[in-house]
């Protein structure tokens, strides 16, 4: 951010540039769908990493999209809550219009990469911007637009597979519906930081809905995620590193729903970004499995 023209900047801000997290929440889910179809079919790591480059690109440019989108849902929520107050279009950096021309070049180089993948990838990944699209208004009528976000985020864990020309139905399920399960608890967390000018603006969440039972749904969704991670690693016939990574991720989620502070924001924003972390551990025992079973080691 720092060596961007000063021009640049709000349309950086706008897409979320100088937080990266929202980056590498999206491209997780992808990624673990990637790698475990990889290690189902034993495709070439050169294969493999072309595919994972080409959904990090995308994950870049489509939460990027995301965001435009959100925040001209949003302009004037946005206004009454002190932590997106100065988000661009909120604050008049950067105009509707121009946001919605920025937009559309998001969604251009969204479509090249996507046409850049197997033919079978296109209608799967395109029915995606459904969701992208509606997400925001779901905070108007329900307690639960975390679960739309859910639902979008993790898209990626089931257009993996036919990106690898494989189509699991089963395995895609499990892995998706992990996602889901993940992006419930940590997203809620998320909403814990706005909760007192949330109320105030009318914009609700699952940090409302649930106040003091949190942690102990946030248990539940994360016993559900653990399990459909296992029968994952089942299904597709994963080996030991990918069951020790998925423990390793249920250690990491105990302690965060154990130690976080929701009526704290600073301390939700940072157990929220840990979040990257296990995503990565999750993605770290899969890929050692791949390359085991590549090298003939497994």
């Amino acid at each position: 951010m720092r060596n961007l023209p000063k021009p640049a900047l709000p349309y950086a801000q706008l897409i979320r540039l100088d937080k990266p997290v929202g980056t590498w929440l999206l491209l997780w889910p992808s990624s673990w769908g990637i790698v475990t179809a990889a290690y189902m079919t034993g495709a070439p790591i050169g294969h493999t990493a072309w595919i994972l480059s080409l959904f990090g690109v995308g994950a870049l440019v489509m939460r990027g999209a995301g965001c435009i989108v959100n925040d001209l849902w949003d302009r004037n929520l946005d206004k009454k809550v002190e932590r997106t107050a100065m988000r661009p279009i909120a604050s008049g950096a950067v105009s509707p219009k121009q946001a919605v021309i920025y937009l559309g070049s998001q969604l251009l180089i969204g479509l090249a990469i996507l046409l850049a993948l197997p033919w079978n990838c296109f209608l799967l990944g395109a029915s995606s911007l459904a969701f992208v699209a509606t997400y925001p208004l779901f905070k108007r009528f329900t307690y639960y637009p975390q679960l739309m976000l859910a639902f979008t985020y993790n898209w990626g864990a089931m257009l993996g597979f036919p990106a690898m020309d494989i189509i699991d139905v089963p395995t895609m399920a499990t892995l998706y519906a992990s996602g889901i399960c993940w992006t419930m608890v940590y997203d809620t967390i998320y909403a814990h930081q706005d909760k007192r000018d949330d109320v105030q603006a009318g914009i609700k969440s699952t940090a409302l809905a649930w106040h003091k039972h949190t942690k102990p749904i946030m248990t539940g969704f994360t016993v559900a995620q653990v399990s459909l991670l296992t029968a994952t690693g089942v299904l597709s016939g994963l080996g030991p590193a990918y069951f020790t990574g998925v423990g390793w991720a249920a250690y990491r989620l105990g302690r965060m729903i154990m130690c976080v502070n929701l009526d704290q924001p600073s301390d939700c924003w940072k157990w929220f970004v840990d979040n990257v972390k296990t995503g990565g551990v999750i993605l770290a025992g899969i890929f050692l499995d791949y390359v085991l079973k590549i090298t003939g080691l497994l």
